[in-house]
């Protein structure tokens, strides 16, 4: 296996208690990222609220952070990341911040430090964009959802 990208974090003023995002065990994909709140914030159910981490990061070039949700919050909670998986680029600057949505049946609660979503880092191409006037032919061709056997009652 190659080298391993350097991920680099930069604290927000006033965050010197949080933890650096880290991954929690050695076989782990991301690592978790905190709640950088004041006070506590509570997200209705149906509701959404976008949650700072206190953290700004440098994802090296050729590389991209995708914000997953944490699947205990989903299971327990039915806490979700909305824009799952949010992209970071490599050259975004600012605080990561993670819009969660909350599509459990009870009210959830956001307190300062916990752990709310997951970083996974991810190699990136990009690819030459060309404009033709034709597509080869495949199987499948333009058949779309379902055409593969789930929901087939979908129209394609």
């Amino acid at each position: 296996m190659s080298e391993r990208p350097v991920l680099k974090f930069r604290r927000a003023p006033g965050n010197d208690d949080l933890p650096l995002p880290r991954y929690m065990t050695a076989g782990a994909s991301g690592c978790d990222l905190p709640a950088f709140v004041e006070d506590v914030v509570v997200i209705p159910p149906g509701g959404r609220a976008m949650i700072p981490t206190g953290f700004y990061v440098e994802i090296p070039p050729g590389y991209e952070g995708q914000v997953r949700p944490r699947s205990s919050l989903a299971a327990k909670h039915g806490v979700t990341v909305l824009n799952a998986p949010g992209t970071i680029d490599a050259d975004y600057r600012g605080m990561l911040t993670v819009v969660l949505v909350n599509l459990g049946q009870e009210p959830f609660v956001v307190r300062r430090g916990d752990r709310i979503a997951q970083l996974v880092i991810a190699p990136v191409v990009q690819a030459e964009v060309q404009e033709t006037e034709t597509l080869s032919d495949t199987q499948r061709g333009e058949s779309g959802f379902g055409h593969t056997g789930m929901n087939s009652d979908v129209p394609s």
